[in-house]
């Protein structure tokens, strides 16, 4: 349903409940109070039907329609147009989700067009119903309400961030591969986060410079300088999210090349070892190959070949034998091959 709740509210209090928007605007011109209608989603056509009736500017309601704005605050003439980006953290994925929220506040009206879930404007609507003093003092109190909402939806988030931080750096030290992952999952949040807070704090502020300008209740004053304050209070924080990130991901990545020249040191090891192992192999094969060839020749048995039939032939081919593996192993020792 786009329509989610409308309302006229006269002095501050609910006097009429109409059912579409051409009965709201016709209460509205009758009883010459404040109308909040609230949406959720709207078709363009809706949107432009409330545009037509507060004479709104064609360039918000085109941001409207299209949607994904960044957070603001512009004025046009009489009516000002807020852009909002809620957020809450969803406990089974640990994952943050951001929203977006449209506030149009004129004179006598409050638009609010939800394009997410985020915030529950609910709880918004039954706080000031249930503080009329509050309420009476206009669109104002609205958008003040709301905004202090969305921060108020704020806290889980923080809170939620700062548990996925708690795990990470558990994580570096316990050599998890998925955490590098974890950790550009999770800065990309928290700049987001950080997007929409800065913001906010920017809109806050362009709203106290205006204070003086568009005569705004002193109490409303001194509530919106405490939403502002709580504001700073998270951007501190999240700022804080930011470099702690950093810093995990600096770490891990020196965690990462630490681990891998303890590989590529024992992997030295390990090959200097088996080249010390190959030498001594080859030394000995070298040894036993001088023997091996001379008592192979000489093992041929051919009718012609030299000193054959000589006497002393079997002790000199021993000997000779003997001398070269003699001679093989001293030159092997001395280059340390054994």
């Amino acid at each position: 349903m786009a329509l989610v709740d409308m309302a006229v509210y006269v002095d501050g209090r609910r006097t009429a409940d109409p059912t579409s928007l051409d009965e709201t605007y016709e209460l509205l011109r009758e009883r010459n109070g404040m109308a909040w209608i609230g949406l959720y989603r709207p078709e363009p056509s809706e949107i432009r039907s409330v545009a037509r009736e507060f004479n709104l500017h064609e360039l918000a309601v085109e941001d409207t329609i299209a949607a994904h704005q960044r957070p603001k605050l512009e004025r046009y003439e009489s009516t000002l147009f807020t852009v909002l980006r809620p957020a809450r953290y969803l406990d089974k994925t640990e994952q943050v989700e951001f929203g977006e929220l449209h506030v149009f506040s004129g004179k006598d009206f409050v638009v609010t067009i939800r394009h997410a879930e985020t915030p529950d404007l609910s709880k918004v609507r039954q706080r000031l119903e249930h503080n009329p003093d509050l309420l009476r003092l206009g669109p104002e109190a609205v958008l003040y309400a709301i905004i202090d909402q969305v921060v108020d939806e704020y806290a889980p988030v923080v809170l939620g961030l700062e548990n996925d931080i708690d795990e990470i750096e558990d994580q570096l030290f316990q050599g998890d591969p998925a955490v590098s992952r974890r950790i550009y999952d999770l800065s990309r949040e928290v700049i987001e986060f950080q997007r929409a807070t800065h913001s906010l704090v920017v809109i806050l502020s362009s709203l106290e410079t205006g204070f003086d300008k568009y005569n705004v209740d002193l109490e409303l004053r001194r509530n919106l300088r405490d939403v502002l304050d709580h504001v700073i209070h998270i951007v501190e924080r999240v700022d804080a999210f930011r470099s702690l990130l950093n810093n995990a991901l600096t770490v891990h990545t020196t965690l990462v090349s630490q681990r891998q020249n303890d590989e590529m040191r024992s992997l030295t090891e390990a090959s200097l070892a088996q080249n010390e192992e190959v030498k001594r192999i080859s030394a000995w094969a070298a040894i036993l190959f001088a023997p091996t060839l001379i008592g192979t020749i000489y093992g041929m048995n051919f009718t012609h070949m030299p000193e054959l039939h000589w006497y002393y032939g079997y002790p000199a081919a021993v000997a000779l034998m003997f001398g070269l593996s003699v001679t093989l192993y001293l030159v092997f020792k001395r280059r340390t091959w054994l």
